[in-house]
């Protein structure tokens, strides 16, 4: 039982803890300072039932092995990569959402509005969706940090599904709305998320 309060535990957990708290709070926080606090719910802190449960899961993956195989835990480098790649994931997605401003929704836009304008400068001159790639980085990066081989490939899979599934839907849309102008755009630049086109 020692193991859970080690040093190691106090650490991982507390910077899962602050990556989550930092993360759902800023979204929340750019999402009212974009779109004023009338125009958005509680949905723009990005927490849904499937994903409490994947968090869920990974706490409990991180006690039993933490209890069972503590040196598993004790692999610094691992660690520390997946602190970098949560820093990186949530610069990533914080910059996207900045630099669309007006333009990033949480939610598919299915109607165009005079908001909804087609952002190809900044970060998405390189990545069409970096939002979904600074996402998919940092909740890989969360599993790999608390060094979570169950939780690092559940979440590679469930997330990549998500993006898979959702990116085809949204990009339907932005081909109405913009036309040959999006498709030029999307056959020039990579999606962000690993084997989406």
């Amino acid at each position: 039982m020692t193991e859970i309060l080690s040093y190691t535990a106090c650490r991982q957990l507390s910077q899962m803890f602050l990556a989550v708290v930092f993360f759902h709070s800023s979204e929340y926080i750019l999402a009212v300072a974009i779109h004023g606090r009338s125009n958005v719910t509680l949905k723009s802190l990005l927490i849904s039932k499937n994903y409490l449960l994947a968090m869920i899961f990974s706490l409990l993956e991180y006690i039993v092995e933490i209890v069972l195989f503590p040196g598993l835990k004790e692999h610094w480098w691992i660690s520390d990569t997946g602190l970098a790649l949560v820093v990186i994931g949530e610069f990533t997605r914080k910059l996207a959402i900045i630099t669309a401003g007006r333009a990033f929704t949480h939610l598919i836009k299915v109607y165009h509005d005079e908001h909804h304008l087609l952002i190809t400068h900044g970060i998405y001159r390189f990545v069409r969706h970096p939002g979904y790639s600074g996402f998919f980085i940092w909740s890989v990066g969360t599993q790999i940090m608390l060094c979570n081989p169950i939780s690092t490939v559940g979440f590679a899979i469930v997330v990549w599904k998500f993006f898979a599934e959702r990116i085809p839907h949204e990009e339907y849309f932005l081909k109405r709305f913009f036309g040959s102008e999006y498709e030029e755009y999307a056959h020039r630049v990579p999606s962000g998320v690993p084997f989406v086109k």
